[in-house]
């Protein structure tokens, strides 16, 4: 027979009854302790899941146990908002730098380096996200691929998964077609996925991008703009990333996917392995539509 931790409830009756004497309620001495270890590793998933399955078996502690869970939830969630509005602009910030070996296939096949630098800023209604990147190389004193990116997105948070964003972003990649890209767009992301080692966000709103092709046409268009962000903690040491961006344009429309698994080594030390996809669905004359990248990195997260 399973043992039991006690918690006391008082049972109101309605009518002309009097009240009565309360009456014990208790979670087994199991139940209760794999829900302080749910509790205690931090994981809002493994906690969510447990109180749904004793509410699905009809287990009669089931409510006492959704009602510590959603005390822990909403003290966390209060901890959380105090630590974000007494904070210094810095300490809010986190990032990841990397450094890579690439494979490339389609204009150009080679081998080379690349850097990338991603920081975010997670305010309490604010969310500011920057992004650094380029790829060069040269194949006997002949450069074969040369990619610069510079990005910022800030975003208003309505609450915990509606928010506004405005992004602006800067491309230059020969290869491809273009000298320069100039994209502005503002709009709407939401939060469908928020737990513990998972996070997915979707975008999308209006936007208005510049081309400067290498055939010196010049290119003004209204577009489309739509993003997808998903994170995934595999486990303690290996993560799962996709992110994927979407111009749809009458004219030359665009899509960008980097698909990337990433272990850890040493501390704040990571081996990464990513696959990246550069489309455009109207790239000038003797360009093909589409470059991959596959690359072998070196994180560092901060």
């Amino acid at each position: 027979m399973l043992q039991s931790f006690p918690l006391v409830a008082v049972a109101i009756v309605s009518g002309d009854d009097p009240i009565q004497q309360a009456q014990p309620v208790t979670i087994p001495v199991e139940l209760k302790a794999m829900l302080d270890a749910a509790i205690s590793g931090g994981n809002e998933g493994e906690v969510d899941t447990l109180v749904k399955y004793a509410n699905a078996a009809k287990i009669p502690a089931a409510p006492a146990m959704q009602r510590i869970a959603q005390a822990w939830k909403n003290d966390r969630y209060a901890s959380a908002q105090t630590r974000l509005r007494e904070a210094d602009f810095l300490s809010l910030i986190k990032g990841r730098a990397e450094i890579a070996g690439f494979q490339t296939a389609g204009n150009s096949d080679n081998i080379g380096v690349s850097g990338k630098l991603d920081i975010t800023r997670e305010g309490l209604r604010w969310r500011h996200r920057w992004m650094l990147q380029a790829d060069y190389q040269e194949s006997f004193n002949v450069v074969s691929r040369e990619r610069y990116l510079a990005a910022y997105e800030p975003n208003y948070k309505v609450d915990d998964r509606l928010y506004f964003y405005g992004a602006a972003q800067f491309e230059a990649d020969r290869f491809l077609g273009y000298t320069s890209r100039y994209s502005a767009s503002v709009g709407a992301g939401y939060t469908v996925i928020r737990r513990t080692g998972m996070n997915l966000e979707l975008e999308l709103g209006p936007a208005f991008r510049r081309t400067d092709f290498t055939d010196q046409t010049l290119e003004n268009n209204v577009a489309a703009r739509g993003s997808v962000d998903f994170d995934w903690q595999i486990s303690p040491r290996l993560s799962f990333r996709q992110d994927a961006s979407l111009y749809l344009q009458s004219a030359n429309s665009t899509v960008a996917s980097t698909t990337a698994l990433s272990a850890q080594v040493l501390g704040p030390l990571q081996m990464q392995l990513s696959y990246v996809i550069q489309y455009e669905s109207r790239p000038p004359e003797g360009r093909v539509s589409t470059d991959t990248t596959s690359r072998a990195s070196l994180v560092y997260a901060f």
